[in-house]
């Protein structure tokens, strides 16, 4: 009768966990710079131990990387009617995203997509979290076709999608200085919509 109670305070608890780690080790960058930040300081700083760091974390790269942006971008994708077809959900979704965004959501992310411009260690993770996006996006038009996730058309649709994604934000240095996460998310979704009309050349 008390375990789910206890078992979301327990979550809550965590989600805070994580959030100061977060919050203190991009503080760290900020003030001293990425390469000279150690765990062993941003466990201090959040005040939880280095075994605790690496619970939460896997890499030190990952304190960047790792946000709720999946999260927020799937559930927004569980939303979208089920007659979208899977670009078209994708986009609409995107736009949702974007919108619920609060000006410090929107802060945080442009400091975190800062430093995956310019920190090579977190530019070559940033792969990773691709694949496992590929992964992610994979599972929901599963669900949202009744399909198994591992259907060649569903890896196909996942993969076309996140690598557009991929083009368009991987080549950082062809980015201006003066863009904005705003100019970002309407470069991604004009290379959706042109692979949702076939690619047209």
């Amino acid at each position: 009768m008390t375990s789910a109670p206890a078992d979301g305070l327990r979550e809550r608890k965590k989600a805070r966990t994580r959030a100061s780690i977060r919050e203190h080790a991009l503080r760290l960058f900020g003030e001293q710079g990425y390469q000279a930040t150690t765990v062993e300081q941003i466990a201090a700083a959040a005040e939880v131990s280095q075994s605790t760091f690496f619970r939460y974390f896997p890499t030190k790269e990952d304190v960047v990387l790792q946000d709720d942006m999946d999260v927020r971008m799937l559930a927004a994708l569980d939303e979208q009617p089920l007659g979208l077809r899977p670009v078209a959900a994708v986009r609409a979704a995107t736009r949702q995203l974007l919108a619920s965004y609060t000006e410090a959501d929107l802060d945080l992310l442009r400091q975190t997509t800062a430093l995956t411009m310019t920190v090579p260690e977190i530019r070559a993770r940033a792969l990773d979290e691709f694949a496992r996006t590929i992964g992610a996006i994979g599972a929901a038009m599963a669900k949202r076709a009744g399909r198994s996730p591992d259907d060649l058309a569903v890896r196909a649709a996942a993969g076309a999608i996140v690598g557009v994604i991929m083009a368009i934000t991987l080549p950082w240095a062809d980015w201006p200085s003066d863009a904005t996460l705003e100019d970002t998310f309407a470069t991604i979704d004009q290379a959706l919509a042109l692979l949702e009309a076939g690619l047209p050349l």
